[in-house]
């Protein structure tokens, strides 16, 4: 009679007991219970994408502005949100000792509470000037090349970029990662120098070889680089180390020799095309414009040092079946707190993704306190999202808060969902693949600022200072 009775209470348990598990993996309990998370940076610095109290969904009704949420209408798959993995940024992350080093990771790639969950990462194909030297794969004495790319070798990334790419995949197996090079080997190109030059046709295929031996050395290190650049800014030849390569050049150089040596290997990582500034949009619709490019591109990538952020929905209107990658963005050693905040939030992130971009990457990850390392030539001023000083003190700087308030909320999988600019309240919405919806709002007025969410009749109102970013989840 016991066990009947026992058996008895297990099966009317088993309801409750499957309802409690559906709302523990679908939504979190500030969904179940009609609140909304509200995550805030202020631009004096005084919360740091801080917590807030929870706020309620009512019916008030008032006169302020609204920012309309429509699920219903789905825009791009959000590939991930990130930084530079620079060698540099390597190096001074492995300085730390293993109990901090194992911390950090875990709070910038763990989905945990305490994390910020970095989903993508850039790094370079060979030095970029974010390393203390410059260097190839395959570099030679002067007057000598390598044909065969029998000398290929990872290098000084088997030190440093390598090493913590395997532990930080141990965190998060998803991790996106794209390669871009600044420069091919010297003695491939036209001027036998790491600044600038071009690369000389008759090394066409050979470069081709090497970036298909490039994605399989990383294989063999159980590092997967989902998509490449054929040149980080390809019009910048001014930097150390850089190269110049035209647009039509670009174009030669995929159709003829990179497409076909990554069909010849079976790869498939993508390729994605210009990977330079927002005022030129002309260069990866010259590539994309042509018949034989274009089966080998999966997309243009963009920064936005110069021109404006809605290049990127230019290029989309041609074609939209091509992805867009915001791929580079730097906040500077002497610039504010407050300024990087509000334009790189609305502009990096809110408007690569309200113009299509699948990711949003800032400039390195890491530096010590005087911004290096750095190429004799390269960036001085580059501050990256952490400062980590020789006492191994660790700064969280604006990027880290910038990239943080999508990072940790939206996860890959996500899907861009409508919402309305109001004013000065400059946002973008996404739906999570746990079904969660996430609103960004920038403050761009002088004012503080107080409104209304509404999403599918529910509504919240709430306010914002000036300047500040916010995070909303229900």
């Amino acid at each position: 009679m016991k066990n009947i009775n026992k058996k008895l209470q297990i099966l009317l348990l088993l309801p409750l007991i499957a309802v409690q598990i559906k709302c523990g993996t679908s939504k979190n309990s500030v969904v179940q219970s009609g609140k909304a998370e509200a995550w805030i940076t202020t631009t004096n610095e005084s919360s740091k994408l801080q917590k807030q109290s929870d706020l309620v969904f009512n019916n008030e009704t008032n006169s302020n502005p609204t920012i309309l949420v429509d699920a219903s209408q789905k825009f791009q798959t959000i590939e991930g949100f990130g930084f530079s993995l620079t060698g540099g940024s390597a190096q001074t992350i492995l300085k730390l000792d293993k109990t901090k080093k194992e911390a950090l990771l875990q709070e910038l790639f763990s989905r945990k509470n305490d994390a910020i969950g970095l989903s993508y990462l850039r790094i370079s194909i060979g030095a970029s000037d974010l390393n203390e030297k410059v260097f190839s794969y395959d570099d030679r004495p002067e007057g000598q090349t390598d044909l065969k790319l029998e000398h290929f070798d990872l290098g000084p990334d088997l030190k440093d970029v390598v090493p913590l790419l395997k532990e930080i995949l141990a965190i998060n197996p998803q991790l996106k990662i794209m390669g871009s090079p600044w420069s091919p080997p010297v003695w491939m190109k036209d001027n036998g120098s790491s600044k600038g030059g071009s690369l000389q046709p008759k090394y066409y295929q050979v470069y081709a070889d090497y970036f298909v031996k490039y994605i399989q050395a990383m294989k063999s290190h159980g590092i997967v680089i989902d998509a490449i650049t054929p040149q980080n800014e390809p019009l910048h030849p001014g930097n150390n180390p850089s190269m110049h390569m035209t647009a039509l050049q670009q174009a030669e150089f995929i159709k003829t020799n990179l497409g076909p040596a990554f069909a010849k290997a079976k790869i498939k990582t993508k390729i994605v095309v210009y990977d330079h500034n927002c005022n030129k949009p002309e260069y990866p619709l010259t590539i994309l414009n042509d018949p034989k490019a274009l089966p080998f591109v999966a997309g243009s990538a963009f920064h936005l040092y110069e021109g404006d952020i809605s290049a990127l929905t230019t290029v989309h209107n041609a074609y939209p079946k091509k992805e867009l990658y915001f791929t580079e963005q730097y906040t500077g050693s002497g610039s504010s707190f407050e300024s990087d905040l509000k334009w790189s939030v609305k502009n990096v992130v809110i408007g690569s993704m309200r113009n299509w971009s699948v990711n949003a990457l800032s400039w390195g990850l890491a530096n010590n306190e005087n911004y290096e390392p750095f190429t004799p030539g390269g960036c001085s001023t580059c501050k990256g999202a952490l400062m980590i000083d020789k006492n191994q003190n660790i700064k969280r700087e604006v990027g880290y808060y910038i990239i943080g308030h999508a990072s940790k909320f939206v996860p890959e999988g996500s899907v861009r969902i409508a919402s309305n600019i109001s004013g000065n309240l400059y946002n973008v919405a996404f739906k999570t693949p746990a079904g969660n919806i996430v609103l960004i709002v920038e403050n761009d007025g002088a004012n503080k600022e107080n409104f209304n969410i509404k999403e599918n009749q529910k509504q919240v109102s709430t306010s914002l200072d000036a300047g500040s970013v916010a995070t909303y989840v229900w």
